[in-house]
């Protein structure tokens, strides 16, 4: 039985270096039905990271082009650099009924809400202490100690944004945390709003089919 549904973007935030990119990649892996958004950022490419799998890197000149073409459905300026999504790609996997997770700000978060809050599920992910915070932006080596030093006086600013989010995790322990995400993934995809195929399938099964 295979009822149609509407998917769903879901959206994880953060302060830099409390784990939405790490508990994303695993969702990505252990969920089938979850399409990652790919962004676009004028940002240097770090070590790690691969073009057209974790962003898109462009120059500032081709990302003011596609932000004026309103070919993004959230921008936003973070530490000096653009980063945004493209709407496109987007919308379509909505449609096929497969659910997008977003890794942005609560900037992009809330331009996102303005425009299809219905199809819209938020997370924020706050880090047990700032201490251990810190000691996360350090260990995973991709950032200078002026860069760190940065993240950790905006991270205060990021974490008051809390109260506009669905819900809330602290991410004191990976496989808990993505465990009551995943939960909150089943719960959200079984809302009657999203499951478009309800309708038909109930009066199917009313008339005996």
């Amino acid at each position: 039985m295979n009822i149609v549904r509407r998917g769903l973007m879901l959206v994880l935030s953060s302060p830099s270096g409390a784990g939405k990119t790490t508990i994303a990649h695993a969702l990505l892996k252990q969920d089938m039905n979850l399409r990652n958004s790919i962004s676009v950022t004028t940002r240097t490419k770090r070590h790690s990271e691969e073009h057209g799998k974790d962003y898109f890197f462009v120059d500032a000149d081709n990302f003011v082009k596609m932000r004026d073409s309103e070919a993004l459905l959230e921008h936003a300026q973070v530490f000096g650099n653009y980063y945004g999504t493209p709407k496109k790609f987007v919308f379509d996997q909505l449609e096929k009924g497969f659910d997008v997770i977003f890794d942005i700000d609560w900037q992009g978060t809330q331009q996102i809400a303005h425009l299809a809050r219905n199809d819209l599920v938020t997370i924020f992910i706050l880090p047990p202490t700032l201490e251990t915070l810190h000691e996360r932006l350090k260990s995973r080596g991709e950032d200078n100690d002026e860069t760190i030093n940065k993240r950790m006086s905006d991270a205060s600013a990021e974490i008051s944004h809390w109260p506009e989010y669905d819900y809330v995790i602290v991410n004191d322990n990976f496989e808990k945390s993505l465990g009551k995400i995943m939960a909150i993934l089943v719960a959200e995809r079984s809302k009657r709003t999203r499951q478009i195929g309800l309708a038909e399938f109930v009066n199917e099964l009313r008339q005996g089919g």
